[in-house]
């Protein structure tokens, strides 16, 4: 039989399949209230097997589409997932069809890479000329930024390593993992991390400067500050301005994990003024995918100084060299401001986004969603038995539902109404820790969620608070 390659046989037909999967891909967004997390059926592995062919597109609606992660419900709060645009399916059709690797060379997808940086550079208050590069997410965003610190830091480290050198880096308590993980990948340790003490929720910058002061009489070079706009567990933003002065007074590299609140710069007052400074740091990580509502992945990182991004990753072998015109052009390449060689267009999805819906409509939705936090913790605070772990500030809220209860027994009884919530659909918290006690946490980064949802998933924790029988041992 003659070889005929892996394109459909029958164009026409795989059209009607297409539309067909178009359909249900639209049904499933539409109907996304109807549709929430469900337990995995125990056979999915199953169907999943490779080689059982069939109708590609049933299999895709049956056992697809069913067994989703929960984030486009209206009623998930769970973590900090977007939770999806319809854009993104007009984007990623185009994208699938174009196919582009945004390496490097002369074609639209660098271009439309390009916009999209500058207009969020722009948003972010970073001034013209300042660099990015999308990633994955805030995780390999933090790597990058960390690494042209360092470059910055040790000159020759790119070819002689730290050379023995003890590298110091700063973050308020309570920092996200992502900052640990990045500097244990680089070798420098996470034991090189110091914990500087907060005050009122923020990093004390009298106690950061004593820390530094301390490590350099040590024999230790600090070289890098982590700021905080939006904690995991609360929604706490450090004093930008405040670090930013410390780090320019001390010689710090300042760096943002913005992986959500960054986005409050397209929020109205006063929650704009909470990521006020953000624009003074060296390097900003952010996230599309979680409260820009974009689908997975699209992640970026910022920088100040082109010259220091590419003084950190740029590296250009033969087979890569550039030409002046044809396809070899389209200098610079995205290749010498990151890791990745091969890189898909996750630029179209915000792109198309904006030209979909505005960015007006998304400044709506991202202050609408830090007053749904607000009406939250409103109907918390009215219920005699409930308790805030700590005043909203932004998008999170977090409570326990029986504060009469010793922390134990709370503890036991928050993580049980999770876990009923989420398989009974009728909303998704998750649990974090605060005061020593587990309690519900709801991070609202939800462009479906509405009033009425909030008030549901109150008076259903109240329910279940009700309801729930504690052993003894646990009920005090």
């Amino acid at each position: 039989m003659a070889y005929s390659g892996l394109d459909p046989q029958d164009w026409e037909a795989f059209r009607a399949k297409a539309h067909q999967m178009l359909d249900a891909a639209v049904d499933q967004m539409a109907d996304a209230a109807g549709r929430p997390w469900q337990p995995l059926p125990e056979d999915l592995s199953t169907r999943y097997a490779i080689g059982q062919s069939g109708d590609l597109v049933k299999r895709l609606t049956e056992d697809v589409l069913p067994h989703h992660g929960g984030n486009i419900h209206p009623r998930f709060w769970g973590w900090v997932q977007g939770t999806g645009l319809a854009s993104d399916l007009l984007a990623s059709m185009a994208s699938a069809a174009v196919n582009a690797n945004l390496g490097g060379r002369n074609h639209g997808a660098n271009e439309m890479e390009r916009v999209v940086i500058d207009w969020t550079r722009s948003r972010m208050g970073l001034p013209e000329g300042a660099s990015g590069v999308f990633v994955t997410g805030t995780s390999q965003a933090t790597v990058l930024s960390f690494q042209a610190a360092r470059v910055r830091a040790l000159e020759g480290l790119r070819r002689y390593g730290q050379d023995g050198r003890r590298l110091t880096a700063y973050a308020g308590a309570g920092v996200h993992n992502a900052t640990s993980k990045a500097l244990e990948l680089l070798g420098i340790g996470s034991g090189n991390l110091r914990s500087v003490p907060l005050l009122d929720g923020r990093i004390d910058s009298e106690a950061l400067r004593h820390m530094v002061q301390e490590d350099r009489k040590a024999g230790a070079l600090p070289f890098l500050l982590v700021g905080t706009a939006g904690s995991v567990d609360l929604g706490l933003f450090d004093d930008l301005n405040a670090l930013a002065d410390a780090a320019a007074e001390e010689k710090l590299w300042l760096h943002v994990d913005g992986a959500f609140g960054a986005w409050t710069r397209l929020a109205e007052q006063p929650y704009r003024g909470l990521s006020d400074g953000i624009g003074r740091a060296d390097s900003i990580a952010l996230d599309f995918h979680k409260w820009f509502y974009v689908g997975y992945d699209c992640g970026l990182c910022l920088m100040r100084s082109e010259d220091e991004h590419r003084a950190g990753f740029a590296a250009r072998p033969a087979y890569l060299e550039g030409a002046a015109r044809g396809l070899a052009g389209g200098e610079p390449w995205f290749c010498d401001y990151g890791i990745d060689l091969s890189r898909g267009n996750r630029a179209i999805k915000v792109w198309a986004a904006l030209e979909m819906f505005g960015e007006e409509a998304f400044a709506r939705a991202i202050t609408e969603n830090c007053r749904q936090a607000a009406l939250m913790a409103d109907l918390v605070t009215a219920e005699p038995d409930m308790a805030l772990a700590h005043p909203v500030v932004s998008n999170i809220c977090a409570f326990t539902a029986r504060r009469d209860l010793p922390p134990e027994a709370q503890s036991r009884l928050n993580s049980e109404i999770a876990q009923n919530l989420q398989e009974s659909g009728e909303a998704v918290f998750s649990t974090t820790r605060a005061g020593g006690v587990q309690v519900l946490r709801a991070a609202i980064a939800n462009h479906r969620t509405r009033e009425s949802d909030i008030r549901a998933a109150i008076a259903a924790v109240s329910r279940e608070a009700s309801d729930l029988q504690l052993p003894d041992t646990c009920a005090g």
